[in-house]
């Protein structure tokens, strides 16, 4: 199989697509690991690995299937870990829960009955649960107003300013506001990395029941509705004709390979697959893929220095860090919530999803997101049923 050389376009196009796939979600991601437990030296390993799995996957596939396959960790995946309480064996369970996700991802793709299961999880529900873990994320921006805003309100502002222009930079614009504040509270020298390269720490994965009915199975169902399954409508919407199973099998393969390092999950993308996939990115259908390539090759330099960005979060208050997690989140809590009560018959299973979500409880070892499915699931079946 031979490929020309990439088209200039394309070269620019797949530099945006990482700017906004890295920088916009990010900190999300540092917010997951933390909660799970990570070390700063395991969450820059982890962001690392998150970001060159996705870069090399992305890549090989593209090349592979010449289509725009774009590639994401799973921002969703790392909300719910943002949220979720920390595992009793610490990270070395979370990277366990980790593997255990990536594992039903391949199995997925290769036995029809789980993906068939997977997709049949009714969307008003999934993305009610999605946006139940959002809302305590998204809530931290006006918290943080109130308790921190000469360091708070430059982002809010920034973000929204930016937004107005092109909704797409929005995030990076906050993430260099943020930048800003931390320089101007900190000062120039003692922001100055230990190290620029990031390398790899791994974490021998612990398992348990609680971890894998709490952690990997809300991270598996989270990641196939709001990334995979759609990430495939939106490849298919531009003429393309993806191979489905393989597709999941091998995100699921990238995130097993890579979830000892403290990776959480990889998956398809959808909004950055949109940019790789339409006549921006190049006017021939059979250049585009050469979009997600690029795109993946600056993923991966982005993680090479991974270890630079985690060191420079560590000197940002918490609450400025949850600041940007929480505007990065906002545009997808509003579809999801928007997306829940889309059906006038589901809704009130999607608001009991959404509201026992979003309570943070957890009972008998599961979290909420997992209480919150299985109370919309039961009240969508009793609807159903006398329907």
């Amino acid at each position: 199989m031979t490929h020309n050389a990439p088209p200039l376009q394309t070269v620019s196009t797949g530099l945006v697509v990482a700017i906004v796939g890295f920088f916009s979600s990010f900190p999300i991601v540092l917010q997951g690991l933390a909660a799970m437990g990570a070390s700063p030296a395991q969450a820059a390993s982890g962001l690392m690995m998150a970001a060159i799995a996705m870069g090399l996957t992305a890549i090989v596939l593209s090349l592979w299937y010449r289509q725009p396959i774009s590639v994401a960790w799973s921002t969703p995946g790392a909300a719910l870990l943002a949220v979720s309480a920390t595992p009793a064996l610490g990270f070395a369970e979370a990277t366990g829960a980790f593997l255990c996700a990536g594992a039903l991802t391949v199995l997925a793709g290769l036995w029809r009955p789980l993906g068939r299961m997977a997709a049949a999880i009714p969307t008003t529900l999934a993305q009610a649960m999605l946006g139940g873990v959002l809302l305590p994320l998204c809530i931290l921006p006006f918290q943080a107003a109130v308790d921190l805003p000469w360091q708070a309100l430059p982002v809010i502002l920034t973000w929204f300013i930016a937004g107005r222009i092109n909704r797409l930079f929005a995030v990076p614009a906050a993430v260099v506001a943020a930048a800003a504040v931390v320089v101007l509270n900190v000062g120039d020298a003692s922001l100055t990395p230990k190290q620029w390269i990031a390398a790899p720490v791994w974490t021998t994965p612990s398992f348990s029941v609680a971890s894998v009915i709490g952690i990997a199975v809300p991270l598996f169902i989270v990641t196939m509705a709001t990334q995979n399954i759609p990430g495939i409508a939106v490849i298919r919407s531009f003429g393309y004709a993806p191979q489905t199973g393989k597709l999941f099998s091998s995100v699921g393969i990238s995130s097993i390979l890579s979830s000892p390092f403290g990776a959480p999950a990889t998956c398809l993308a959808a909004i950055t697959a949109a940019m790789c996939a339409n006549e921006d990115s190049h006017p021939d259908p059979a250049q585009r893929y050469w979009s997600a390539v690029m795109g993946g090759l600056f993923y991966c330099l982005f993680g090479v220095f991974a270890v630079a960005i985690t060191g420079f979060a560590i000197h940002a208050d918490p609450l400025l860090m949850g600041t940007l997690t929480g505007v990065a989140l906002i545009g997808v809590m509003a579809n999801a919530t928007s997306a829940a009560l889309e059906v006038p018959a589901e809704r009130e299973a999607a608001i009991l999803t959404f509201a026992i979500t979003a309570s943070g409880i957890t009972a008998f070892g599961l979290g909420a997101a997992v209480w919150g499915l299985l109370a919309g699931g039961m009240a969508y079946l009793v609807k159903q049923r006398f329907r």
